[in-house]
């Protein structure tokens, strides 16, 4: 710890309110700043961490855990209504939403107790309030200041909407859509990002007519182009409807349903919009800007170490511009505990966190699009493996690709798949891309048989000028 932190310990020293002194104070305890907390206690620093809801944040209560419950409910839907192509006599009777809200809720209710006892364990004060960040050392909740040596900002996101949409009744974002108890027989979709094709995947799986609206011309627009064209082929074969290129204008709700305008001129009718467009940083009503902190758009700045402009004060997660990911919250909450403990960690490579989205099939990638690896490398190679010549994915009845990107005569920079759990190769994916490794390096590597991991490997043996699998 700098001897700048331990000069600015006493700055809120002489004031009439309580005070409790910490080396580190952290103000929220979602994935990234659970992870601070954590690391740093077993870095043998005190801590205090501050949360307002629950321990775990949007992730683990209104986020990854609980959309990824609802998707697996809808992948053992989908087996039960398709039992009959591989010789199982069974059917698609209805689906129990209370049923699977119980189900759901269960998982986050382990995970949580789990999280509560690993927070207890290792000595963490875990205080319950909203907190104020007044001052480079101090945060306060509920009339007691909390100083510490350093401070790590984590306060997370929220679901966005649109200026003059109002969430309510059936229209809906991704945290309503959590809870809603009936599947809608038409459902419009606005947003074809990540939460979006998620949501669209399930209610489709549940039996509703899904419409996704997506002002950007395709869907996932953050990933390679390949991707986008794949999961479209896929949705359309699964009677999802995307409108792609299309903005929205106006909804409005009469009875039992919502009217949703389009530019074009379009009405859509639905039981149920949900309002899929982003999530935005949670940064107001905290004491960020009064305290001095340089923000921009809304999001805290900071620099590649995750400091702010303050003196000993580290922002982490969805508030700092970039992907917004769990395990990306999660990997900084890491670095800063280590970096306040003076180890000196690798700065985070954003283009190697890896990502994934959990629709029927998945999306996943790491590293660089063609586009983004043309505008760094200049001339690059790229190779796509169908998932055609891979016997797990014929046996799991999946189409789908594996597209590899490499600087020309150098390191792969990025890889882009599409099918079914292709989310479960993206441990090895993300490995290739950061340790550097050239396609040579890879094609000598034993994959076992028969899985999907085995098309990572078959890939890259084609980009090796091995070839075995493919033709031409």
């Amino acid at each position: 710890m700098g001897a700048d932190s331990h000069d600015r310990a006493g700055e809120t020293e002489g004031t009439d309110v309580p005070q409790q002194a910490a080396d580190l104070v952290i103000l929220g305890g979602g994935s990234g700043g659970y992870a601070c907390a954590l690391r740093a206690a077993e870095l043998g620093m005190s801590v205090v961490l501050v949360e307002k809801d629950k321990l775990g944040g949007t992730c683990l209560h209104r986020g990854c855990i609980p959309t990824k419950a609802l998707l697996h409910a809808a992948e053992v839907a989908d087996h039960a209504r398709d039992g009959a192509n591989v010789g199982v006599l069974s059917q698609l009777i209805g689906i129990d939403m209370a049923g699977v809200h119980s189900y759901k809720d269960g998982v986050v209710s382990r995970l949580y107790k789990g999280l509560q006892g690993l927070v207890k364990s290792r000595k963490i004060e875990l205080v319950a309030g909203a907190g104020t960040f007044h001052a480079p050392d101090a945060v306060e909740v509920d009339g007691t200041v909390y100083t510490g040596r350093n401070v790590v900002l984590a306060t997370g996101s929220y679901a966005k909407t649109l200026p003059d949409l109002e969430i309510g009744g059936r229209i809906v974002t991704s945290d309503q859509a959590l809870t809603w108890d009936s599947v809608p027989q038409k459902v419009v979709i606005l947003g074809g990002g990540v939460i979006g094709v998620e949501f669209a995947s399930v209610y489709r799986s549940f039996g509703a007519e899904v419409t996704v609206v997506e002002a950007l011309p395709r869907l996932v627009a953050g990933e390679d182009e390949f991707a986008s064209k794949l999961l479209e082929r896929a949705f359309r074969r699964r009677k999802i409807t995307a409108k792609t290129g299309v903005r929205f204008t106006g909804a409005k709700q009469a009875n039992d349903t919502v009217a949703v305008s389009l530019e074009s001129g379009e009405e859509l009718e639905a039981d149920l919009l949900l309002v899929a467009v982003g999530r935005g940083p949670n940064t107001t009503g905290h004491g960020y800007e009064q305290a001095g902190l340089a923000m921009d758009r809304g999001f805290v700045t900071t620099d590649e170490r995750l400091r702010t402009n303050l003196p000993g004060v580290y922002a982490v997660g969805d508030i700092v511009a970039g992907l917004q990911l769990a395990h990306r919250g999660f990997q900084q909450g890491i670095f800063v505990a280590e970096d306040i403990a003076g180890l000196e960690p690798a700065v985070i490579d954003e283009a190697g966190i890896p990502r994934v989205t959990y629709c029927d099939p998945e999306v996943a990638s790491v590293g660089l699009t063609e586009a983004q690896a043309r505008e760094r490398h200049g001339e690059i190679e790229t190779l796509t493996y169908d998932l055609g010549g891979n016997g797990k994915s014929q046996i799991l009845q999946t189409s789908g690709a594996i597209k590899l990107v490499r600087a020309k005569d150098g390191p792969v920079v990025g890889i882009h798949m599409v099918g079914a759990r292709v989310g479960e190769l993206i441990g090895e994916a993300q490995l290739v891309y950061n340790w550097e490794a050239e396609p040579g390096d890879v094609a000598p590597l034993v994959h076992a048989h028969p899985t999907q991991n085995e098309a990572l490997g078959e890939a890259h043996l084609a980009l090796a000028g091995k070839p075995l699998h493919t033709h031409g």
